[in-house]
């Protein structure tokens, strides 16, 4: 399974699920302490703004990092579950299991996974740069962006909810 939650979070939802694996999807500057059960190789940092487009003194996601997402993805084994967590547990975490999902189950269709998405977390605004560069990198054709836009913005919050992202196990 794949968890997303926010970083206040983070610590509880790895001990509860037994987590193996963890990507931060954070500011590029913000200290993320990896729990103690997650081995540093099981951990990819990845220091972004939630951001969309460029904005001078953010840094904006790359397709490097993507890519970098991906890879990492794939060398998950799924024998013990994964925690993907940003700041809130909105944008940058939700667009990152949505890619997961994508990545990891390509026989699925776009719009399902987006809308199982929305079902499982209904404050989820997935990042639509993320979607965007992985919409390309998995040569999806325009379908996960369309997927995304067509799930629109999540309920208003505070922070995201903790939640599975549906299909991956």
């Amino acid at each position: 399974m794949l968890y997303v939650c926010s970083l206040s979070k983070l610590d509880r939802v790895v001990e509860a699920v037994k987590a193996s694996h963890l990507v931060s999807v954070v500011n590029p500057d913000m200290e993320v302490i990896r729990p103690k059960r997650i081995a540093p190789e099981n951990h990819l940092f990845l220091g972004m703004n939630d951001i969309a487009a460029t904005i001078p003194g953010f840094t904006l996601s790359t397709g490097q990092q993507v890519a970098q997402l991906i890879a990492f993805l794939h060398k998950w084994d799924r024998s013990a579950p994964m925690v993907i967590h940003c700041w809130a547990g909105v944008s940058r975490s939700t667009a990152s299991a949505y890619i997961a999902a994508c990545a990891l189950r390509p026989d699925l269709d776009e719009m399902l996974l987006a809308e199982d998405l929305r079902k499982a977390s209904p404050p989820a605004t997935p990042n639509r740069r993320l979607v965007e560069l992985a919409d390309e990198l998995l040569g999806r054709d325009g379908r996960m962006n369309e997927a995304i836009r067509s799930i629109g913005r999540g309920a208003d919050c505070y922070e995201g909810n903790v939640f599975a992202m549906p299909h991956i196990d």
